[in-house]
């Protein structure tokens, strides 16, 4: 039996400029995971797991947990894989012996709050179809790969910073700047030391569902009109996670913790934000800590002090139903 993992993550500086040809910077969180187990057997079954199962306790029950889950489990994004998988192996001369197996799969990333709760799980599952067949692939390449089993195989519009920080894992700086991507589908990815760290909360709702699909609402139309404040914003954000990063390596925690305000401010400048999250985004930075969104909304990352503003921090977002954490980073 073959058991692998992949981990949720957040965004620090430069999203959402992933997908414009931009840079980010992202680190992953162990706290959360993807855990996936296949094994051999004489037919190739996807087991569902409980976002799969289309058994209610009630109408009740039936309208919380679309909310919470949306209206698709991991079967069909794990199905596109192994489709994904397979062209993948066929283009590069790579012959998969006729061997059967089950795959199932679980999760404890919190769904639909832009933790890379879908990409994990395809992570996880690409590490045990490679293991399971003995087939290597380049990291670049697999973050590749995992972007196109949404983008090509099930048409979502995604960006690659996800399956870039969940393939190499700590944090990492990521240009994705045009020629690269058109001439190879991938740009290039830098690994930071996670000692280099200040001090990093994560905080997320638990109610909150909007999902990536509502929030990225008309910015790629937008930007493909050549609207100046989108154009501009996308290369500012790519300028921020360079100063970013400089940042990082040099210590400077203040600046640093500016960037990350100005990520969110800009954002705010384009993008309409609900009133949920700008709540989060309110209630941190009155205690003094910066922030911004980890992903596309429900959550946010940012920078504390010490451990009495992270109490602070915690109080400040208990009445907002908002639980906070200190990420696990590790290289």
């Amino acid at each position: 039996m073959i058991e692998t993992y992949a981990y949720s993550r957040a965004g620090l500086l430069g999203n959402p400029s992933d997908g414009y040809f931009g840079r980010t910077i992202a680190f992953l969180m162990r706290n959360f995971r993807a855990r996936v187990l296949l094994y051999p057997s004489a037919r190739l079954e996807i087991k569902p797991s409980k976002a799969d199962m289309p058994v209610f306790e009630g109408l009740d029950d039936l309208y919380a947990s679309t909310r919470w889950r949306g209206y698709y489990g991991g079967i069909r994004i794990l199905q596109a894989l192994i489709v994904r998988f397979m062209d993948y192996c066929e283009a590069n001369h790579i012959e998969l012996p006729n061997r059967n197996f089950t795959l199932e799969y679980e999760s404890t990333i919190p769904l639909r709050l832009g933790m890379g709760g879908s990409s994990s799980i395809i992570i996880a599952a690409l590490r045990a179809l490679m293991q399971y067949y003995n087939v290597e692939i380049p990291l670049p390449l697999q973050a590749k790969l995992a972007l196109e089993v949404e983008t090509r195989e099930l048409g979502v519009a995604a960006g690659p910073q996800d399956r870039v920080i969940q393939v190499y894992e700590g944090i990492v700086y990521m240009d994705f700047q045009r020629e690269l991507m058109q001439s190879r589908g991938y740009g290039e990815y830098e690994q930071i030391d996670p000692a280099l760290l200040p001090n990093l909360y994560v905080a997320y709702r638990t109610s909150l569902s909007e999902g990536t699909e509502v929030f990225h609402n008309n910015i790629r139309d937008r930007w493909n009109r050549g609207e100046a404040p989108v154009v501009d914003a996308m290369n500012r954000w790519g300028e921020i996670a360079r100063e970013g990063r400089q940042a990082i390596l040099a210590g400077d925690h203040d600046r640093l913790s500016e960037l990350i305000n100005e990520n969110f401010d800009l954002r705010g400048s384009i993008y309409k934000i609900d009133r949920g999250n700008l709540e989060m985004i309110e209630a941190s930075r009155s205690v003094g800590a910066s922030s911004h969104f980890a992903g596309s909304g429900g959550a946010i990352s940012g920078l504390y002090k010490d451990e009495a503003m992270f109490q602070r921090l915690v109080e400040a977002m208990k009445p907002l139903g908002v639980a906070v954490l200190k990420p696990q980073v590790l290289a």
